[in-house]
């Protein structure tokens, strides 16, 4: 989510600026990348639309897991300067031939197991498991995915408090509890200003400890749009510009892309300036019988036909 954070943060006047304080910060960021890899110009994100697997990962210590509880692919078009998201409830049941059943954010834990087993290192097998997770998602959505940006829920709350926090409609009352992993959920329902960690808490909420206020993948998916579109607009306005650098610095030790350095820097100069007017987030819906959600073969169809549409304009 934040590789789309950071392709949103251009404002003419301050571009040079922007490239000039990312620089370290994207080195960080590009660890994933191959160094030796050159992308021809005439393939650059500059003239060519891209695809892009975002994921959003909780890797808190308390919770010792490795699902990826947030997965969108967003396809982005240089010429239009606009974007599609497809947001892909993490319950969802996936069937695809030559791969297991499974949950979609289990996928990458068990591929990041299988390169283990191969004899992968770390790095190297979190690696070739993005790989693998891009590879497997492309094909289900019939589409070629050229990069995957990977994201831990601390570098979420850190870009909204870097930013000034965030104003939504908080849609129901959360209140839910869980010393296990440190979760205290505390939100009122209706309109409000919330700050990074109750960001989080908003996307994230799924129920309360009384089974009460019951919150759906599908549900979760709006609020993630909702907030994406917030950052997308307060980055755009000028307010927003002197913030920049800190959101920068807050993605800086939580984000992880496979993109080269040099194509990240195509990116903020290519879409500088985009809102939220110009993405269309598409959040993927479907019936719950446990414990899977089994994805509306309609809608499934309408977001990999809007992902075609945009890779070809």
């Amino acid at each position: 989510m934040v590789l789309f954070l950071l392709v949103l943060v251009g404002v003419a006047g301050y571009l040079g600026y922007l490239v000039y304080v990312s620089k370290n910060a994207l080195k960080d960021i590009t660890t994933d990348a191959d160094p030796t890899v050159v992308v021809a110009p005439e393939n650059s994100v500059k003239v060519k639309p891209v695809a892009l697997m975002l994921l959003g990962m909780d890797s808190r210590e308390q919770t010792q897991t490795l699902n990826t509880d947030v997965m969108m692919i967003a396809a982005l078009n240089p010429k239009t300067k606009s974007a599609v998201v497809v947001s892909i409830p993490r319950d969802s049941r996936i069937a695809l031939s030559g791969y297991k059943i499974r949950k979609a954010n289990a996928y990458y834990a068990n591929f990041l197991a299988l390169e283990h087993r191969e004899g992968l290192k770390n790095k190297e097998a979190e690696q070739q498991a993005k790989v693998d997770l891009r590879k497997m998602f492309g094909k289900f959505f019939d589409i070629p995915i050229d990069y995957t940006a990977t994201i831990n829920f601390q570098g979420f709350s850190d870009v909204v408090d870097a930013i000034g926090g965030v104003e939504v409609d908080v849609d129901m009352d959360m209140h839910y509890v869980d010393k296990a992993d440190g979760t205290d959920i505390d939100l009122t329902k209706g309109h409000q200003k919330l700050n990074g960690d109750d960001a989080l808490d908003f996307v994230r909420y799924r129920k309360s400890n009384d089974g009460k206020n019951m919150s759906s993948d599908f549900d979760r998916n709006r609020r993630e749009s909702q907030v994406l579109g917030q950052i997308a607009d307060k980055l755009k306005s000028f307010s927003g510009v002197p913030k920049i650098a800190g959101v920068i610095k807050a993605v800086g030790n939580n984000l992880r892309m496979d993109i080269p350095t040099g194509e990240v820097e195509n990116l903020l100069k290519t879409y500088y300036g985009i809102s939220a007017g110009d993405i269309t987030f598409m959040p993927l819906e479907g019936a719950w019988k446990s414990p899977y959600v089994y994805l509306d073969e309609a809608k499934l169809q309408a977001a990999k036909d809007a992902l075609d549409a945009k890779l070809a304009e």
